[in-house]
Protein backbone atom coordinates (compact mmCIF):
# COMPACT_ATOMS: atom_id res chain seq x y z
CA UNK A 1 0.00 0.00 0.00
CA UNK A 2 0.95 3.61 -0.50
CA UNK A 3 0.43 5.23 2.91
CA UNK A 4 0.27 8.92 3.82
CA UNK A 5 1.59 9.47 7.36
CA UNK A 6 1.17 12.77 9.18
CA UNK A 7 3.63 13.50 11.96
CA UNK A 8 5.99 11.26 10.05
CA UNK A 9 9.16 12.51 11.77
CA UNK A 10 7.69 12.55 15.28
CA UNK A 11 8.34 10.08 18.08
CA UNK A 12 5.47 7.75 17.16
CA UNK A 13 5.16 8.71 13.50
CA UNK A 14 8.79 7.93 12.68
CA UNK A 15 8.35 4.48 14.22
CA UNK A 16 5.23 3.98 12.07
CA UNK A 17 7.17 4.99 8.95
CA UNK A 18 9.93 2.54 9.81
CA UNK A 19 7.40 -0.26 10.42
CA UNK A 20 5.57 0.36 7.15
CA UNK A 21 8.73 0.48 5.04
CA UNK A 22 10.07 -2.68 6.67
CA UNK A 23 6.90 -4.51 5.64
CA UNK A 24 6.87 -3.54 1.98
CA UNK A 25 4.65 -0.47 2.01
CA UNK A 26 5.38 2.83 0.27
CA UNK A 27 5.28 5.86 2.55
CA UNK A 28 4.53 9.51 1.88
CA UNK A 29 5.49 11.41 5.02
CA UNK A 30 4.05 14.78 6.00
CA UNK A 31 6.64 17.10 7.56
CA UNK A 32 7.06 20.78 8.35
CA UNK A 33 10.82 21.08 7.79
CA UNK A 34 13.55 20.51 5.23
CA UNK A 35 15.41 18.49 7.85
CA UNK A 36 12.39 16.25 8.32
CA UNK A 37 11.98 15.82 4.58
CA UNK A 38 15.64 14.82 4.24
CA UNK A 39 15.25 12.25 7.03
CA UNK A 40 12.21 10.73 5.33
CA UNK A 41 13.92 10.49 1.96
CA UNK A 42 16.99 8.96 3.59
CA UNK A 43 14.74 6.32 5.20
CA UNK A 44 13.22 5.45 1.83
CA UNK A 45 9.99 7.45 1.99
CA UNK A 46 8.66 10.39 0.02
CA UNK A 47 8.04 13.73 1.69
CA UNK A 48 5.22 16.29 1.52
CA UNK A 49 5.81 19.66 3.16
CA UNK A 50 3.13 21.33 5.24
CA UNK A 51 1.50 21.84 8.62
CA UNK A 52 -1.83 20.66 10.01
CA UNK A 53 -3.35 24.00 9.03
CA UNK A 54 -2.12 23.63 5.44
CA UNK A 55 -5.23 21.93 4.15
CA UNK A 56 -4.15 21.85 0.50
CA UNK A 57 -1.02 19.87 1.38
CA UNK A 58 -3.04 17.49 3.55
CA UNK A 59 -5.42 16.91 0.66
CA UNK A 60 -2.58 16.27 -1.79
CA UNK A 61 -0.98 13.73 0.51
CA UNK A 62 -4.21 11.89 1.18
CA UNK A 63 -5.29 11.93 -2.46
CA UNK A 64 -2.12 10.11 -3.50
CA UNK A 65 -2.48 7.33 -0.92
CA UNK A 66 -4.24 4.01 -0.44
CA UNK A 67 -4.58 4.77 3.27
CA UNK A 68 -3.78 7.46 5.83
CA UNK A 69 -2.27 7.27 9.32
CA UNK A 70 -2.65 10.50 11.28
CA UNK A 71 -0.14 10.74 14.12
CA UNK A 72 0.56 14.49 14.05
CA UNK A 73 -0.41 16.57 17.08
CA UNK A 74 1.08 19.72 18.59
CA UNK A 75 1.92 18.77 22.19
CA UNK A 76 2.43 22.33 23.38
CA UNK A 77 0.07 22.13 26.35
CA UNK A 78 0.10 25.92 26.74
CA UNK A 79 -2.15 25.97 23.65
CA UNK A 80 -3.85 22.61 24.09
CA UNK A 81 -7.31 23.79 23.03
CA UNK A 82 -5.97 25.32 19.81
CA UNK A 83 -3.95 22.16 19.06
CA UNK A 84 -7.05 20.01 19.63
CA UNK A 85 -9.06 22.18 17.24
CA UNK A 86 -6.35 21.90 14.58
CA UNK A 87 -6.33 18.13 15.03
CA UNK A 88 -10.09 17.87 14.52
CA UNK A 89 -9.96 20.07 11.43
CA UNK A 90 -7.11 18.03 9.95
CA UNK A 91 -9.07 14.79 10.45
CA UNK A 92 -12.10 16.31 8.74
CA UNK A 93 -9.94 17.43 5.79
CA UNK A 94 -8.32 14.00 5.45
CA UNK A 95 -11.73 12.37 5.69
CA UNK A 96 -13.15 14.58 2.94
CA UNK A 97 -10.54 13.20 0.54
CA UNK A 98 -11.20 9.56 1.47
CA UNK A 99 -14.98 9.82 1.51
CA UNK A 100 -16.67 7.38 -0.84
CA UNK A 101 -13.69 5.06 -1.04
CA UNK A 102 -12.57 2.07 0.99
CA UNK A 103 -9.24 3.69 1.83
CA UNK A 104 -8.72 3.58 5.63
CA UNK A 105 -8.01 6.52 7.92
CA UNK A 106 -6.37 5.76 11.27
CA UNK A 107 -6.29 8.57 13.79
CA UNK A 108 -4.33 8.67 17.03
CA UNK A 109 -6.17 8.84 20.32
CA UNK A 110 -5.42 8.04 23.96
CA UNK A 111 -6.58 5.69 26.69
CA UNK A 112 -6.26 8.21 29.54
CA UNK A 113 -9.58 8.88 31.27
CA UNK A 114 -11.56 6.22 29.39
CA UNK A 115 -12.14 5.00 32.95
CA UNK A 116 -10.53 5.88 36.25
CA UNK A 117 -9.89 3.00 38.63
CA UNK A 118 -11.47 0.35 36.39
CA UNK A 119 -9.80 -1.47 33.52
CA UNK A 120 -10.70 0.24 30.26
CA UNK A 121 -11.33 -1.79 27.11
CA UNK A 122 -11.75 -1.08 23.43
CA UNK A 123 -15.53 -1.01 24.00
CA UNK A 124 -15.27 2.12 26.16
CA UNK A 125 -15.97 5.50 24.60
CA UNK A 126 -13.68 8.47 25.15
CA UNK A 127 -15.02 11.44 27.10
CA UNK A 128 -16.59 14.13 24.98
CA UNK A 129 -14.25 17.06 24.29
CA UNK A 130 -14.52 19.66 27.04
CA UNK A 131 -12.75 22.66 28.45
CA UNK A 132 -10.79 20.38 30.78
CA UNK A 133 -9.75 18.01 28.00
CA UNK A 134 -10.48 19.43 24.55
CA UNK A 135 -8.89 16.75 22.37
CA UNK A 136 -11.51 15.13 20.16
CA UNK A 137 -9.67 12.94 17.67
CA UNK A 138 -12.18 10.10 17.96
CA UNK A 139 -15.14 12.46 17.76
CA UNK A 140 -13.77 13.81 14.50
CA UNK A 141 -13.12 10.28 13.24
CA UNK A 142 -16.70 9.31 14.06
CA UNK A 143 -17.96 12.36 12.14
CA UNK A 144 -16.13 11.39 8.95
CA UNK A 145 -17.01 7.70 9.46
CA UNK A 146 -20.67 8.71 9.41
CA UNK A 147 -20.02 10.06 5.91
CA UNK A 148 -18.71 6.70 4.74
CA UNK A 149 -15.01 6.95 5.55
CA UNK A 150 -13.27 3.87 6.96
CA UNK A 151 -12.04 5.80 9.97
CA UNK A 152 -11.02 4.39 13.32
CA UNK A 153 -8.57 5.10 16.13
CA UNK A 154 -5.41 3.60 17.56
CA UNK A 155 -5.38 4.53 21.24
CA UNK A 156 -2.05 5.08 22.94
CA UNK A 157 -1.34 4.89 26.69
CA UNK A 158 -0.01 7.78 28.80
CA UNK A 159 3.50 6.40 28.39
CA UNK A 160 4.72 5.49 24.92
CA UNK A 161 8.37 4.91 25.71
CA UNK A 162 11.64 4.37 23.92
CA UNK A 163 14.67 6.28 22.68
CA UNK A 164 13.74 9.89 21.92
CA UNK A 165 10.78 9.94 24.32
CA UNK A 166 9.68 13.50 25.11
CA UNK A 167 6.36 12.62 26.68
CA UNK A 168 5.08 12.00 30.18
CA UNK A 169 8.10 10.27 31.75
CA UNK A 170 10.52 13.04 30.67
CA UNK A 171 8.07 15.56 32.15
CA UNK A 172 8.20 13.63 35.44
CA UNK A 173 12.01 13.58 35.32
CA UNK A 174 12.13 17.34 34.71
CA UNK A 175 9.78 18.06 37.61
CA UNK A 176 11.78 15.75 39.91
CA UNK A 177 14.99 17.56 38.98
CA UNK A 178 13.44 20.97 39.59
CA UNK A 179 11.83 20.00 42.92
CA UNK A 180 14.64 17.78 44.24
CA UNK A 181 12.21 14.96 44.97
CA UNK A 182 10.58 12.23 42.88
CA UNK A 183 6.98 12.25 44.02
CA UNK A 184 3.87 10.13 43.73
CA UNK A 185 0.31 10.65 45.00
CA UNK A 186 -1.12 8.83 48.00
CA UNK A 187 0.11 5.24 48.18
CA UNK A 188 1.37 5.41 44.60
CA UNK A 189 -0.50 2.27 43.59
CA UNK A 190 -2.45 4.00 40.84
CA UNK A 191 -1.55 2.49 37.48
CA UNK A 192 -0.31 3.76 34.14
CA UNK A 193 -0.51 1.56 31.03
CA UNK A 194 2.48 1.65 28.69
CA UNK A 195 3.87 0.49 25.35
CA UNK A 196 7.19 0.71 23.52
CA UNK A 197 6.92 2.91 20.45
CA UNK A 198 7.95 0.15 18.03
CA UNK A 199 5.21 -2.12 19.41
CA UNK A 200 2.72 0.72 19.00
CA UNK A 201 3.87 1.21 15.41
CA UNK A 202 3.06 -2.40 14.68
CA UNK A 203 -0.52 -1.90 15.85
CA UNK A 204 -0.90 0.98 13.39
CA UNK A 205 0.46 -1.12 10.55
CA UNK A 206 -1.69 -4.18 11.32
CA UNK A 207 -4.83 -2.06 11.72
CA UNK A 208 -4.14 -0.37 8.40
CA UNK A 209 -3.66 -3.71 6.65
CA UNK A 210 -6.98 -4.82 8.12
CA UNK A 211 -8.61 -1.94 6.27
CA UNK A 212 -9.37 0.32 9.19
CA UNK A 213 -12.25 -1.83 10.41
CA UNK A 214 -13.04 -3.35 13.81
CA UNK A 215 -11.43 -0.54 15.79
CA UNK A 216 -10.70 1.23 18.01
CA UNK A 217 -7.46 -0.53 18.81
CA UNK A 218 -5.46 -0.39 22.03
CA UNK A 219 -1.67 -0.28 21.65
CA UNK A 220 -1.18 -1.40 25.24
CA UNK A 221 1.68 -3.71 26.23
CA UNK A 222 1.33 -3.34 30.02
CA UNK A 223 -2.13 -2.87 31.49
CA UNK A 224 -0.92 -0.86 34.46
CA UNK A 225 2.45 -0.06 36.00
CA UNK A 226 2.22 1.22 39.61
CA UNK A 227 3.10 4.90 39.55
CA UNK A 228 5.24 4.58 42.67
CA UNK A 229 7.52 2.16 40.81
CA UNK A 230 8.05 4.78 38.09
CA UNK A 231 8.86 7.42 40.72
CA UNK A 232 11.33 5.04 42.38
CA UNK A 233 13.30 4.52 39.17
CA UNK A 234 13.44 8.29 38.63
CA UNK A 235 14.53 8.94 42.22
CA UNK A 236 17.26 6.30 42.12
CA UNK A 237 18.60 7.52 38.78
CA UNK A 238 18.65 11.16 39.91
CA UNK A 239 19.92 10.37 43.41
CA UNK A 240 17.05 12.21 45.09
CA UNK A 241 14.41 11.22 47.66
CA UNK A 242 11.17 9.50 46.68
CA UNK A 243 8.18 10.85 48.58
CA UNK A 244 4.39 10.68 48.73
CA UNK A 245 2.24 13.75 48.19
CA UNK A 246 -1.36 14.26 49.19
CA UNK A 247 -3.76 15.21 46.38
CA UNK A 248 -3.63 18.84 47.51
CA UNK A 249 0.17 18.81 47.63
CA UNK A 250 0.32 17.11 44.24
CA UNK A 251 -1.57 19.96 42.61
CA UNK A 252 1.09 22.39 43.77
CA UNK A 253 4.00 20.03 43.10
CA UNK A 254 3.04 18.89 39.59
CA UNK A 255 0.93 21.80 38.37
CA UNK A 256 -1.27 21.00 35.35
CA UNK A 257 0.32 17.53 35.17
CA UNK A 258 -1.07 16.54 38.57
CA UNK A 259 -4.32 15.20 37.14
CA UNK A 260 -2.36 12.60 35.17
CA UNK A 261 0.03 11.69 38.00
CA UNK A 262 -2.73 10.73 40.41
CA UNK A 263 -5.01 8.98 37.92
CA UNK A 264 -5.54 5.21 38.01
CA UNK A 265 -5.75 4.22 34.34
CA UNK A 266 -5.44 0.44 33.84
CA UNK A 267 -6.22 -0.51 30.24
CA UNK A 268 -6.69 -3.81 28.43
CA UNK A 269 -5.63 -4.72 24.90
CA UNK A 270 -7.09 -8.23 24.89
CA UNK A 271 -9.41 -7.54 21.95
CA UNK A 272 -6.71 -5.79 19.92
CA UNK A 273 -4.28 -8.66 20.44
CA UNK A 274 -6.86 -11.19 19.28
CA UNK A 275 -8.05 -9.27 16.21
CA UNK A 276 -4.63 -8.21 14.97
CA UNK A 277 -2.64 -11.21 16.26
CA UNK A 278 -0.40 -8.65 17.95
CA UNK A 279 1.97 -9.41 20.80
CA UNK A 280 4.36 -6.76 22.09
CA UNK A 281 8.04 -7.65 22.05
CA UNK A 282 9.74 -4.47 23.27
CA UNK A 283 11.11 -3.79 26.74
CA UNK A 284 8.70 -3.01 29.58
CA UNK A 285 8.38 0.55 30.87
CA UNK A 286 10.48 0.22 34.04
CA UNK A 287 13.32 -1.52 32.21
CA UNK A 288 13.26 1.02 29.39
CA UNK A 289 13.26 4.17 31.52
CA UNK A 290 16.03 2.77 33.72
CA UNK A 291 18.52 3.73 31.01
CA UNK A 292 21.02 6.59 30.85
CA UNK A 293 19.32 8.12 27.81
CA UNK A 294 16.26 9.10 29.81
CA UNK A 295 18.43 11.13 32.16
CA UNK A 296 21.08 12.46 29.78
CA UNK A 297 19.55 15.90 29.26
CA UNK A 298 18.68 18.34 32.06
Amino acid sequence: MRVFVTGATGFVGSAVVRELLANGHQVVGFTRSEEGAAALVSAGAEAVHGSLTDFDSLRRGAASADGVIHTAFNHDFSRFAASAAEDRQAIEVLGSVLEGSERPLLVTSGTAFLRNGLTATEADHPPAPSGDFPRGSETAAATVAARGVRATAVRLPPSVHGEGDHGFVPILIRIAREKGVSAYVGDGLNRWPAVHRFDAARVFRLALERGGIDGPYHAIAEEGVPFKAIAEVIGRRLGIPVAAKSPDEAAAHFGWFGRFVGADLPTSSVRTRAILDWAPTGPDLLTDIDQPGYFAHP
